[in-house]
């Protein structure tokens, strides 16, 4: 059973994997271009070679864990956390531990052996998008969990596997992670300040500044944030106040799936097909608590980021949590917009 540990100065938990403890000489440093698996078991026609399917969108008159699917999502076959058992928060000395317990699921987003989501259709990406939200109301009936946090790993120099198939992941937490916990401070005491979301003021300096716009479609804009922390690193927001990914409608993520398509794409062209994380950073689940504060519906706003990994996170990043980024956000927004595709 995996572990979560917490860090007792900053309050960072940390995932103590048991499940895939590793010895000195098994960690190894893979290359970038190494084999494919074959046969992939995401492909239609191979559902036997995963857990059977939580959720799937598929054709009508067609079973489940058989081919006629868009959208399958599966058990992650080696899961960070497991979703049997309880918590069992406990103290260890100075400590604070509990047990491993959380969600992982693979999201494969096409029935077809393609790598790049880019690749695929906006109203196939709509899907995608429509199976996140479908699984994140779901898990939110689990009053374990506080946070899902949804994530792609494109190429191995971002994390992936060996499988070339397009999917990504889920996590289901226990606990909501700092870096969202940060985001949720950050926005409450700017709305505690000037009674306006900061997301919201951005969209709108970035719409009137055009420097760092990216692209401006519908309901969503694409910026270069003005302190990013990485060459290229790109937001996606909804221009119309939210709090919560799950809140979007059948339009928006039908206009949500179009953006997303052409910044990959351009990002794709321009930096010749980069390895990259996105994350959907949404509201965690509300289930109030003394202290707990009511302002997360007005003051936070999801939205989504594309990181490519373009550079290494060295020993100064680490040390200072400081982040040096060689390119500029005009540089890189005006690279992207002009970018054409």
């Amino acid at each position: 059973m995996p572990e979560l540990r917490k860090d007792p100065i900053i309050g960072r938990w940390v995932i103590i994997a048991t499940d895939r403890a590793k010895r000195p000489n098994d960690f190894k440093i893979e290359s970038a271009d190494m084999a494919e698996v074959t046969p992939c078991p995401f492909c239609a026609g191979n559902e036997h070679m995963t857990p059977p399917e939580i959720r799937s969108i598929r054709k009508e008159s067609t079973e489940a864990n058989k081919p006629g699917w868009d959208v399958r999502v599966v058990p992650n076959e080696a899961p960070v956390l497991h979703i049997e058992g309880d918590l069992n928060k406990r103290p260890h000395g100075i400590y604070d531990m509990m047990n491993g317990i959380g969600a992982n699921e693979v999201i494969i987003e096409t029935p077809n052996h393609i790598e790049h989501m880019s690749s695929l259709t906006s109203e196939q990406i709509a899907k995608i998008l429509t199976a996140y939200k479908e699984r994140i109301v779901d898990l939110e009936g689990d009053k374990r969990f506080k946070y899902v946090l949804i994530f792609k790993n494109h190429k191995p120099a971002a994390g992936a596997s060996k499988i070339r198939h397009c999917r990504s992941q889920l996590i289901a937490l226990p606990a909501c992670p700092k870096s969202v916990k940060g985001e949720l401070a950050g926005a409450r005491k700017y709305f505690e300040y000037k009674d306006r979301c900061v997301f919201c003021d951005i969209v709108s300096q970035e719409i009137e500044d055009k420097k760092r716009l990216i692209l401006d479609i519908d309901g969503f804009v694409a910026i270069s944030p003005f302190a990013a922390r990485f060459p290229f690193e790109t937001w996606i927001l909804p221009k119309k106040h939210s709090a919560d990914f799950t809140s979007i409608n059948e339009d928006s993520i039908r206009e949500l799936g179009k953006v997303l398509k052409e910044v990959l794409l351009r990002m794709n062209k321009l930096l010749s097909d980069p390895p990259y994380n996105y994350i959907i950073h949404t509201a965690p689940y509300r289930r109030p608590k003394e202290g707990y504060w009511g302002t997360i519906d007005a003051d936070y706003h999801w939205h989504i980021e594309i990181i490519p990994r373009l550079t290494r996170v060295a020993g100064f990043e680490w040390g200072t949590g400081f982040y040096i980024n060689p390119t500029p956000p005009e540089e890189a927004a005006k690279f992207l917009r002009e970018t054409k595709v």
